[in-house]
């Protein structure tokens, strides 16, 4: 086999768990790591190697739930548990969501308004119609085959990192040696960072978009035929690890960049992802400033749609609606139809006089209290026979599922109390 031809079997291989992976890095999660990177410095680096493996496990539960019972997240919800924890899901989950559009559709118009100066409201106002265009009206097949292409945006911090000036041996001290500020600040990062990492919504998309692939290559959920599943649930695992991986490293690149400019500069303050690019203008030039913003726009254009997509599939499973990007508009108008609705919420908060920091803030307390009993769920679902046939979830992901778990849940009550 040439070496062609393994880069191509792999980039096959990889299709919902990369792309969940990416968008796990949106607008807002780059302001989010801006901040803590300029605020700390590296101190706060360990959170994300001490973050990667909990949310591998978590995310490839939620993928295996989705190809083994054929369901989405909120469907097996639906049919296994109580209507009232459902539509709480939901509701919560659809909050947050439309919080996160407009952020995320805020800080992209706000980036490209420092590409290219002009009216900011009315890029956001175009970014949120182009991306209900793409989604609506793109074949699934060559809509997964964008959002697969758009993650390679995510290489701009790569760039970034190569031209800015990094003191390696103080950034591996704080990636590699835990450091503990029991302080009331340093709680408050904490919480973010593992808020922004692991998130409801990433839940419903993969789950969803496990689905979906079954759907577009016409086979059946991997419980009806459980002696053929081995192949399936590797290829499910390593698109998971590798997504995450990426994620995980661009979250990193971003610490470290705004680390060894923004806060070695004296700059401890950002309150956006654009704010931050725009810091680092003077400090690190033109390039890192501009590939900083080019990031932003691009991982606004992947985050968007997966924001508004995960809340329909939501909506439509939890009420038994046609749900589905690989169907047509007129054969699922109530799973569009919530997307595009979500997306012009997102538009929308945009021209009320609401500090998009402190709408961030409620995203985050209403994903942090969302997070750890939607988990508890998730856990169950993956580990039930009468769900998951012979397929339950091995020991080894159950571990990792439960530690991601009380993890997030030690995260959501120092969110409480700090």
């Amino acid at each position: 086999m040439t070496e062609r031809r393994k880069r191509r079997s792999l980039f096959d291989v990889l299709g919902p768990g990369l792309v969940t992976g990416a968008a796990d890095d949106d607008p807002s999660g780059i302001g989010t790591y801006s901040e803590v990177g300029a605020r700390f410095g590296y101190s706060m680096g360990w959170t994300l190697l001490f973050g990667f493996p909990l949310l591998v496990s978590i995310q490839a539960i939620c993928a295996e739930i989705g190809a083994t019972t054929g369901r989405g997240v909120a469907q097996n919800l639906r049919r296994h548990y109580p209507r009232a924890l459902l539509l709480c899901v939901v509701v919560l989950l659809l909050v947050a969501n439309i919080i996160n559009l407009g952020a995320d559709l805020g800080a992209m118009g706000a980036a490209l308004d420092l590409l290219l100066p002009g009216p900011v409201l009315l890029y956001v106002a175009g970014f949120g119609v182009l991306s209900i265009v793409l989604e609506v009206f793109l074949s699934y097949a060559r809509y997964a085959a964008i959002l697969k292409w758009t993650t390679l945006s995510l290489f701009s911090y790569a760039a970034v990192i190569m031209v800015v000036q990094v003191p390696w041996a103080e950034a591996a001290r704080g990636i590699l040696v835990p450091s503990f500020d029991f302080g009331k600040e340093a709680a408050m990062a904490l919480v973010a960072v593992f808020g922004t990492t692991i998130s409801p919504y990433l839940f419903f998309w993969q789950a969803g978009q496990e689905v979906e692939e079954q759907h577009r290559r016409h086979v059946k959920p991997l419980h009806v035929s459980p002696r053929t599943a081995g192949p399936e649930l590797r290829r499910i695992r390593i698109d998971t690890l590798v997504g995450m991986g990426f994620s995980h490293l661009t979250a990193l690149f971003i610490m470290v960049a705004t680390a060894a400019t923004l806060h070695a500069g004296g700059i401890r303050e950002i309150g956006s992802a654009a704010q931050a690019a725009q810091a680092l203008r003077p400090l690190a030039g033109d390039l890192a400033f501009a590939l900083f913003a080019l990031g932003i726009i691009g991982t606004g254009m992947l985050a968007v749609p997966i924001l508004a997509g995960s809340a329909a599939y939501a909506v439509s499973e939890a009420f038994g609606f046609r749900e589905g990007l690989d169907r047509k508009p007129k054969e699922a108008k109530a799973f569009y139809a919530v997307i595009a609705l979500a997306t012009l919420g997102g538009v929308a908060l945009n021209f009320l006089d609401i500090d998009p920091m402190r709408a961030l803030y409620w995203a985050a307390v209403v994903n942090g209290l969302l997070a750890p009993p939607l988990m508890v769920v998730l856990m169950l679902i993956a580990r039930n026979p009468r769900v998951m046939g012979r397929l339950v979830i091995g020991r080894g992901l159950a571990i990792g599922g439960w530690l991601s778990t009380l993890t997030m849940a030690a995260v959501a009550l120092l969110f409480l109390l700090a």
